[in-house]
């Protein structure tokens, strides 16, 4: 496990309650998805002020779009070991057929992030 995923679970532990274990009961289980779904929403909007801040020309952009590329692929490939391990254990079926089509999700992202990083690369405009 990477050092940054070992960091981001330990600051997620301790600021998402519930995010480091396991839920059996369904309603805990959907608190905790809803939490996480409201804690993004309530960064959001800092969020995409600051990305909209940056984006002044397409280099400015780049920086962004690789880092979340990079985030994007540590977490895919995290996703791929679950993926794995679940199949070598004989998970649920359904478990795994939502992890596969998270996983190539996954990577279709980062291909889509990979064409948007290569935009970002221009010819100079008349006059620059």
């Amino acid at each position: 496990m990477s050092v940054r995923r070992t960091l981001k679970q330990a600051l997620a532990a301790l600021t998402s309650p519930g995010w480091s274990r396991a839920h059996t009961d369904p309603e805990q289980l959907h608190q905790v998805l809803a939490e996480q779904t409201a804690a993004a929403n309530r960064e959001a909007t800092d969020h995409a002020t600051e990305a909209a801040a940056w984006n002044t020309d397409e280099l400015h952009v780049q920086p962004g779009v690789l880092e979340v590329r990079r985030d994007v692929l540590a977490d895919v490939h995290y996703l791929g070991g679950l993926l794995i391990g679940a199949r070598h254990r004989g998970l649920d079926p359904m478990l795994i057929e939502r992890l596969a089509a998270a996983v190539d999700t996954g990577h279709e992202l980062t291909v889509l992030l990979a064409d948007a990083a290569r935009t970002t690369i221009t010819a100079p405009a008349a006059g620059r």
